[in-house]
């Protein structure tokens, strides 16, 4: 029987805030899910801390609620031992960006095959408000008793140059093509990235819903437009067609300079993807050819309770 979307739902209680575009993001999640027919138990929804952490708790798969700043190695590890399983793993900007941001580069270097998705809001949400690392030097949002001290983290710019070989931005408010953008990341054979622009209504008083929609602008021909533009209705081509360093080097700047766009035009959308790059897996596999068809997750690793590894000389290495 086909799943449905209602079937990638749960009963537990969210408490995020009223207008929080975490709602969006979790929605845009089970839209995909549905759309792709993913079966629940292929599927694992990792999360970090922080209000985006409860995603795990909202989606009806399995779901794993982790450490701060340490989702992408449980994710890793998840889709390392069962290459079957469906991986997507979630975390706030402070959660990835922050202390988590040694794993999220180590992570470029690997290209496993998974889907990491950063709610992006510039504050630390569930601790009232601290300036995050993608809020901009200088900024002053309502809970910070003075102008923000840190320079920003490009979080496009740091996966791009980090390895990861799908990276895009998507807008929390957009939630259809959001959807999209979560499908591609999805069937991307490689290491994929999503970093969403999320309002939050509580703490973050400058980057609003109506600031994203350019409500504030002066400009009457700007007002009527959003500030939120789509790459692919500029004629934008981020994929990699040849392994040739030249043209990867070509998309790479490219995706690294569009990276930069922020105040009045904000593009969302694919900024660069490569599948020629090998994933995880497969190197693995280069390594251990029966990998794929023997992989941890379908070993066994006791019976009727008892270990099948003998351990034993070890052991008695370890006397003293």
């Amino acid at each position: 029987m086909a799943l449905k979307l209602a079937d990638y739902k749960t009963d537990v209680h969210n408490d995020w805030c009223p207008g929080c575009g975490d709602f969006g993001i979790v929605n845009a999640i089970q839209m995909a899910l549905a759309e792709m027919g993913i079966e629940r138990d292929k599927a694992a929804m990792f999360s970090g801390i922080g209000c985006s952490g409860k995603t795990s708790h909202f989606i009806n798969t399995y779901g794993i609620h982790t450490l701060h700043g340490r989702v992408l190695t449980f994710a890793q590890g998840a889709k390392i031992a069962n290459p079957e399983l469906t991986v997507v793993a979630v975390g706030g900007d402070g959660d990835g960006l922050g202390i988590g941001a040694g794993h999220f580069v180590a992570a470029g270097r690997r290209n496993v095959d998974m889907t990491y998705i950063i709610f992006d809001n510039g504050v630390y949400g569930l601790t009232k408000g601290q300036a995050s690392p993608t809020l901009k030097l200088g900024e002053k949002t309502k809970s910070l008793p003075s102008p923000n001290t840190n320079s920003n983290v490009n979080p496009i710019g740091l996966a791009v140059a980090s390895g990861f070989t799908f990276v895009a931005r998507g807008y929390s408010y957009d939630v259809r093509h959001l959807k999209d953008l979560i499908i591609q990341a999805v069937n991307h054979k490689g290491l994929s990235f999503l970093d969403v622009l999320q309002p939050c209504p509580t703490y973050n008083d400058l980057n609003t819903r109506d600031w994203y929609a350019g409500t504030d602008l002066v400009d009457e021909a700007q007002k009527r437009h959003s500030r939120i533009y789509k790459l692919e209705e500029q004629g934008y081509e981020p994929v990699v067609h040849y392994d040739s360093e030249v043209e990867v080097n070509e998309k790479l700047s490219q995706a690294l300079i569009k990276s930069l766009e922020w105040g009045n035009k904000i593009p969302i959308g694919v900024f660069y993807k490569n599948e020629l790059v090998s994933p995880y897996t497969q190197r693995v596999k280069d390594k251990i050819p029966n990998y794929l068809e023997n992989p941890p997750a379908k070993q066994n690793i006791s019976k009727n309770g008892h270990p099948n590894t003998d351990i034993s000389k070890i052991l008695d290495s370890l006397e003293v």
